[in-house]
């Protein structure tokens, strides 16, 4: 690490503690030739993932995206933020991990599917009526079927 008040290229790191809960490393050093002291900060780089919507376009994937609409599913239910903020970034842990730099929407919606199911039912119905687009009542009652059959 190259010292910002000298510029010589050896230091030693005095003391490391996690900083920003834990996603990155803080580093207190000390330049061997000057011998002041300077903070640097140590995070993981991670790859930037692309979106293919159904329509065939292309954005960066933003995780505020799938946490706004796991709110507007979970309204007036009893699940609260942090769950929510838990399980958006499990959803963009898990897509990081894939090593896949391009994931469909569909890919993204069922992950949300699986994670609001365990968390509630009537939540996991409302997102996927918007978005399986349900087209009338029998694809509704149908979605309602397979969540009812895999209780018992």
């Amino acid at each position: 690490m190259k010292c910002p008040y000298c510029g010589y290229k050896e230091s030693k790191v005095v003391d490391s503690r996690p900083a920003e809960e834990g996603s990155s490393i803080r580093r207190r050093r000390e330049c061997l030739s000057c011998e002041k002291r300077f903070t640097t900060y140590e995070t993981v780089e991670s790859l930037p993932m692309v979106v293919i919507k159904k329509d065939g376009s292309r954005q960066s994937f933003d995780r505020s995206k799938v946490l706004r609409g796991m709110i507007r599913a979970c309204e007036k239910r009893p699940v609260s933020f942090d769950e929510l903020e838990r399980i958006s970034e499990e959803i963009e842990q898990n897509l990081q991990n894939s090593l896949e730099r391009e994931v469909s929407t569909e890919a993204i919606g069922e992950q949300v599917m699986d994670k609001l199911r365990s968390v509630d039912e009537v939540a996991y119905v409302r997102f996927a009526s918007v978005y399986r687009q349900f087209k009338d009542i029998d694809t509704f009652m149908h979605e309602l079927n397979k969540l009812l059959a895999d209780k018992t």
